[in-house]
């Protein structure tokens, strides 16, 4: 009985940090026209208040990982969860962009902290159907919380404004410290190697920097001084990061784990369910708003479809897990995604939330498929005394997916934004003002530039805004179901069944079995 409730409150604790921190991800897309108005942010501000925690995420998960190892996943846990609580308060108080910016970051390290143990605390603490279950309930509470966020924002920020947003982090954190601290077993390896201390600060210079330059490369210049020395400098990172793990016998990641195809697999769902689907949320955010003219809490209304249809998949995987490889969990879950994105090419200037009603189904039916089996391969495709860094790999490739993906979509959407007004307004009175236009639909703000101008002009510029941001956006979706369709095929080929499941190194070291050739056999606390 004792055990049970042990379990049942780990669970819970573990499912209310995820759901907090996951919801940060998106939470903050339909609150940054109000942010802009009540903080005077400018266009660059408020495009760092998403990038800031993304790459703070990225850059520091793969070190709360190791970490956690070492020190003990409780302890790094609950810290992460005391971080992350006090930083949402620090946005929610603060009274101009630089400190919001700021807020977000430590958010982000706090977060880093909580995503990196989570899985592997219920790893460690759960065996056989009830470890499948429990990965069943976070990856739906995972899938629903990323989703989710865009409609809480909408209506936290509609009813008590959007400081709102982040101090409502702050009971669901203290209460989650307070049981976590009471009723979450310890676990660390039993014989702790130093901190890798030069591998990490190369590890999280080489993220910060590659993360960095492709989330201003679309300001700043691809070709730009700032951007190519960004480049060069996580080019220098990696170099020296790998010099310095293969000379490490405990090193913070064993590279001969990318030998293993089953491991490349995983990270490679990881990175583009995140890239294909959750990067897209702004955009399509923008879209409900600025060309369909929903309210920020309608807007997050619309997309209310994905979290639910990714909840039935998600509680049933444990069912499905008995009777379906991960593999084709996996690859089902992409090419879902895949079909659900690729209809969001239909969208037009005249539509409604019913046009993309199918296509939101399709993506969190796939989402919920594949989070669960994807959340236990990524502590089961590596040894078990460094499950901490399985789940800290796993969870950087999402938040580098992310990311990497807004810098990407954001450089190919502001192309053919800037292309298409251009085109149009050549020959015409307009053509000086092309730049001023394109800038505005880029940036979601049309509207004003319509309040600007004559009367008699404001039916072509709207029309011309409305084309340029479809034709965008229709390229950018297209090209997310593309990646997320060629991945699946990818990881039919690369997940492995014998990596996995009772015959993976995680579960062989559980049981005291010996190690694949040249890799340590661990085991828990």
């Amino acid at each position: 009985m004792r055990r049970l409730s042990q379990q049942t409150t780990t669970l819970v604790v573990v499912s209310a940090g995820l759901f907090m921190l996951l919801l940060d991800l998106t939470v903050v897309y339909v609150a940054l026209p109000s942010v802009k108005r009540s903080l005077h942010a400018s266009l660059a501000e408020l495009q760092l208040v998403v990038d800031v925690y993304a790459m703070a995420l990225a850059a520091t998960l793969l070190a709360s990982g190791a970490l956690a190892d070492i020190v003990g996943r409780r302890k790094v846990f609950c810290l992460g969860l005391a971080l992350f609580s006090l930083a949402s308060l620090a946005c929610g108080l603060a009274q101009n962009p630089p400190e919001l910016i700021a807020g977000r970051a430590v958010q982000g390290v706090g977060g880093a902290m909580i995503f990196a143990t989570s899985f592997a605390i219920v790893g460690v603490t759960f065996e056989g159907h009830a470890r499948a279950k429990a990965f069943g309930v976070i990856g739906a509470v995972a899938a629903v919380a990323g989703a989710l966020g865009p409609l809480v924002g909408g209506m936290l920020t509609e009813t008590l404004g959007w400081p709102t947003i982040f101090v409502a982090n702050l009971p669901l954190g203290v209460g989650a410290l307070a049981l976590a601290l009471r009723g979450v077993p310890e676990t660390r390896r039993p014989d702790p190697p130093p901190v890798d201390w030069g591998g990490t600060v190369l590890l999280c210079a080489l993220l910060a920097l590659l993360v960095l330059a492709l989330l201003r490369g679309n300001d700043l210049g691809w070709s730009s001084a700032p951007i190519l020395s960004l480049f060069a400098g996580g080019v220098a990172c990696l170099v020296a990061f790998v010099l310095v793990e293969r000379r490490r016998s405990e090193p913070l990641l064993d590279l001969r784990l990318l030998r293993r195809p089953t491991f490349v697999g995983v990270s490679l769902v990881a990175f583009t369910q995140a890239a294909s689907l959750f990067a897209l949320l702004l955009y399509v955010s923008i879209y409900l708003q600025g060309v369909l003219g929903y309210s920020p809490l309608e807007s997050g209304l619309c997309l209310l479809p994905i979290p639910l249809s990714a909840m039935p998949p998600g509680l049933a995987a444990a069912w499905l897990a008995a009777r379906i490889p991960a593999r084709a969990l996996l690859t089902a879950g992409l090419l879902l995604i895949a079909a659900g994105v690729a209809l969001l090419a239909q969208v037009e200037a005249t539509g409604t939330w019913i046009q993309m009603l199918p296509a939101c189904v399709l993506a969190g039916t796939g989402l919920g498929l594949l989070n669960p089996p994807l959340a236990a391969a990524a502590v089961d495709v590596v040894p078990r005394g460094r499950a901490g860094v399985g789940s800290g790999i796993n969870a950087t490739f999402r938040q580098v997916g992310i990311a990497l993906a807004i810098a990407a979509y954001g450089a190919i959407f502001e192309h053919r934004v800037v292309s298409d007004v251009t085109e149009r307004l050549r020959g015409t009175s307009l053509q000086l003002y092309a730049g001023r236009i394109a800038d505005a639909v880029v940036a979601g703000g049309n509207g004003e530039t319509l309040a600007d101008a004559p009367a008699g002009l404001r039916p072509h510029i709207r029309d011309v805004a409305l084309h340029a941001f479809l034709g965008g956006l229709h390229a950018i979706v297209l090209i997310a179901a593309v990646v997320a369709a060629v991945s699946a095929v990818a990881t039919a080929a690369l997940v492995r069944k014998r990596d996995l499941g009772p015959a993976g190194p995680h579960h062989a070291h559980a049981r005291g079995e010996h190690a694949p050739a040249g890799e340590p056999a661990y085991s828990e606390a």
